[in-house]
């Protein structure tokens, strides 16, 4: 049986949303402090043991979070015709991450967002 190996990186941004159609609080402009997991997985070592390079991967994350961080996500291009919820930015990740960082042996495999603690999301595809 062939094995694959498994990394993950964490980061986190700061931003603003309003939920459209939503019957209650979270209709008012509010924040959060986001925290986002990725899961990447790699079926073969570089000749110094790395699967994907954890400077280089969080250095593509921290690229895409710039984008959102100390913004109102409802301003932001991708979350125009959408709800910014934590769902959504999740699958918007896990996208610009498998954009960016996938090849024929690393592949970004699940993205995590958590809205506060103990609330949160994630997106893969199967």
């Amino acid at each position: 049986m062939a094995g694959v190996y498994e990394v993950y990186i964490k980061d986190h941004f700061a931003a603003a949303h309003v939920l459209k159609g939503y019957d209650g609080n979270c209709s008012k402009m509010h924040g959060h402090n986001w925290e986002v997991e990725a899961y990447i997985q790699c079926t073969r070592l570089s000749r110094l043991g790395f699967g994907i390079d954890f400077k280089d991967a969080r250095s593509v994350l921290q690229d895409i979070l710039n984008k959102l961080d100390h913004t109102t996500l409802n301003d932001v291009v991708e979350f125009s015709s959408i709800n910014p919820t934590s769902e959504n930015i999740a699958k918007f990740l896990y996208t610009e991450l498998s954009r960016r960082l996938n090849t024929d042996h690393i592949k970004v495999t699940k993205v995590s967002v958590l809205e506060s603690p103990g609330c949160g999301s994630s997106y893969q595809e199967i």
